[in-house]
């Protein structure tokens, strides 16, 4: 089940960062950079985000995140991540289409993963993504960049 998260209220902060840490440690091993900015953050941080955020529970349990911010029709996904005992369940690409189907009057999604991350390109690739381009965000840090045409402008 996919329900809103009240980012406000600490405790959904927390497990929100429950599921982050480890989620991006993974991401930090496949690519082999390991200071990577959401490992980085606490509640504070993400309750200063400004994001939209949305979670997939399985029984209660928090399960996946996925937030973005929406400006002049595009939607910048920020982050999508899966609580590694929930790998391989589907999980990101239900909340890609939840998001899709709630903020349907976009123009096009954004999102960025490190270049080395192929279970994440992988993903964006089979939702319909193009890779637009790749760089070099910090020394040693590649990010692939890719977007998703949703309606004419």
């Amino acid at each position: 089940m996919i329900r809103n998260i009240d980012i406000s209220n600490k405790e959904m902060a927390q497990s929100v960062l429950n599921v982050q840490i480890p989620s991006y440690q993974v991401e930090a091993q496949l690519i082999n950079f390991f200071d990577l900015p959401p490992l980085g953050e606490n509640i504070e941080n993400l309750q200063q985000s400004g994001e939209n955020f949305f979670g997939y529970y399985i029984n209660d349990e928090l399960a996946g995140v996925i937030s973005y911010k929406i400006e002049d029709k595009t939607l910048d996904i920020h982050r999508l991540m899966v609580a590694p005992d929930h790998f391989r369940k589907g999980i990101g690409r239900i909340l890609l289409q939840f998001i899709e189907k709630v903020e349907n009057h976009i123009h096009e999604i954004i999102v960025s993963t490190g270049a080395n991350n192929t279970p994440a390109k992988n993903l964006y690739i089979d939702q319909g993504f193009s890779e637009i381009g790749k760089m070099e965000v910090s020394k040693g840090l590649f990010m692939s960049n890719f977007k998703k045409k949703m309606k004419e402008i």
